[in-house]
């Protein structure tokens, strides 16, 4: 018998998607079955999600892995499990309300942040089939969801709102830090970042300086002085791409980069390899790429001499471990890592920040939330997009 509160209501608000397709796959209902927790799970009311691009692709089918033409999502372990109609919106915030079974009801009231992870099974150092909550469950753009009690972690942070503690949500923090442990990145390395403004890229820039290594963005230069004050070494617009490679190297005083964390893929891809090859006496480790995103396209083209004969190790990264979320929260608690929140939007109004998202423009850093609408007036109307600025520090 599930120990609960009297206030959870037997229906509840949340926006479906229906099938793949445009934003009109999107419905919002009003009258969903409220979850229960099962044992071993908390029921969370849900104050805010953070929208991530992985949101959009599962939603257009975006993620072929053989034909290129695919229209898809994926399914690492090998049955396809994102059925419709389906909850999205991984990057969960929210307060517990009720317990199932062989959970403590002392963590009832507990605030908190969801690691997003559907881990196939115990391990807590690999995660080869990769799903998470929004995808192969349902996920927060919803009042409430049901999740698992060792993946609801306590954070807190009395300094943190809820929609900022939603943007530093794991879909995005864990994604960065297993892109660099998979490549590992160490103090003193050189890392071109690129995406640098998004949720992914910020994140990166930060673990950079945490572990001590120097993260330089590719971003616009309209950004620079925000991606700074995050950690960035410096700013370099991708601009006239055949001087691209020397434009970086300017930057860096003409020494290699050690490591490249790759969000865009397409013909950046070849380039960033450039920026690493320049020196190889001058090295004191491989040149590493890891990827985890394709925005500038699904398919790049090299040279597989070049790859082999400078012993460039590419590492190509979805989602990450149990061990890589306990220390990304440990830094959340203790303030080592800091929110990049943009706005927020009303859950009901999904529509309009799908929109805004593609169409973002040169102001854009960092995260969007979607807030219920029964929490707006608490947890998303300071956030709205009309008072928003480039970064939350900026708005403290």
């Amino acid at each position: 018998m599930a120990e609960t509160t009297p206030t959870v209501p037997i229906t509840m608000a949340a926006m479906l998607l229906t099938g793949h397709g445009g934003i009109e796959k999107l419905e919002y209902h009003q009258d969903v079955a409220t979850p229960r927790p099962k044992a071993g799970e908390v029921l969370v009311q849900v104050t805010a999600t953070a929208k991530n691009n992985t949101d959009r692709k599962a939603r257009e089918g975006l993620y072929p892995t053989k034909d290129k033409g695919d229209v898809t999502s994926f399914a690492m372990g090998g049955t396809p499990t994102l059925t419709f109609p389906r909850i999205q919106g991984a990057d969960v915030a929210g307060r517990i309300v009720a317990v199932g079974e062989s959970v403590d009801a002392e963590r009832i009231g507990q605030r908190g942040l969801l690691d997003f992870n559907i881990y196939a099974d115990g391990r807590r150092d690999i995660n080869l089939t990769p799903d998470y909550y929004g995808h192969g469950a349902d996920g927060g753009f919803a009042e409430y969801i049901a999740v698992p009690a060792d993946q609801f972690y306590h954070v807190p942070n009395p300094e943190l709102h809820d929609a900022e503690l939603a943007s530093m949500g794991m879909c995005s923090y864990q994604t960065a830090y297993h892109m660099m442990t998979a490549a590992k990145v160490s103090a003193g390395e050189r890392v071109l970042v690129s995406g640098a403004s998004g949720g992914v890229g910020t994140a990166l820039i930060q673990l950079c300086r945490i572990v001590g290594a120097i993260p330089y963005a590719v971003s616009q230069l309209d950004k620079a002085e925000a991606l700074k004050a995050l950690g960035a070494e410096a700013v370099i617009d991708r601009g006239d791409l055949p001087t691209f490679v020397d434009r970086v190297l300017e930057t860096t005083g003409g020494k290699p980069i050690d490591a490249v964390m790759d969000l865009v893929g397409g013909e950046m891809t070849n380039l960033f390899i450039d920026t690493m090859i320049v020196d190889m006496q001058g090295r004191n480790s491989y040149p590493r790429l890891s990827i985890a995103g394709a925005s500038g396209g699904n398919l790049s083209e090299m040279m597989w001499t070049r790859v082999y004969l400078y012993q460039v190790q590419i590492f190509g990264v979805s989602h990450g471990t149990r061990e890589e979320a306990e220390q990304l929260v440990a830094w959340i608690r203790s303030g080592e890592l800091k929110p990049v929140l943009h706005a927020a939007f009303k859950l009901s109004e999904l529509h309009d920040a799908e929109r805004y998202f593609v169409n973002r423009g040169s102001n854009y850093l960092g995260k969007i939330v979607l807030v219920p609408d029964a929490q707006w007036a608490s947890h998303g109307a300071p956030f709205a997009l009309e008072n928003s600025s480039s970064t939350t520090e900026e708005r403290r």
